[in-house]
């Protein structure tokens, strides 16, 4: 098991492309997926779950990676996060 912490950088926070974006990505790996926000797990497979995180610019985030290729999504996922999604800060 991974876990890493991150900080929604881009200004418009989650909606749905970024959302699109880490399904996407998380969807490339047999790894499981999930993310918490404020104590609440969502899978980070699901659009539906990650779009009701509601996550703006300047959430932290724990991102959690189960699986035999974790390593390298972990690394994808971190990423696309630290690259704010392509979008503006």
């Amino acid at each position: 098991m991974i876990e890493k912490e991150v900080i929604i950088l881009n200004r418009a926070g989650i909606h749905t492309r970024p959302a699109a974006s880490i399904i996407k990505v998380a969807s490339k790996y047999k790894s499981e997926f999930f993310i918490i926000k404020d104590g609440m797990e969502i899978n980070g497979k699901s659009i539906i779950g990650v779009m009701t995180l509601a996550a703006e610019q300047g959430t932290k985030l724990l991102l959690r990676f189960i699986g035999i290729d974790e390593n390298d999504a972990a690394n994808d996922m971190l990423t696309l996060f630290n690259s704010a999604f392509d979008e503006p800060k």
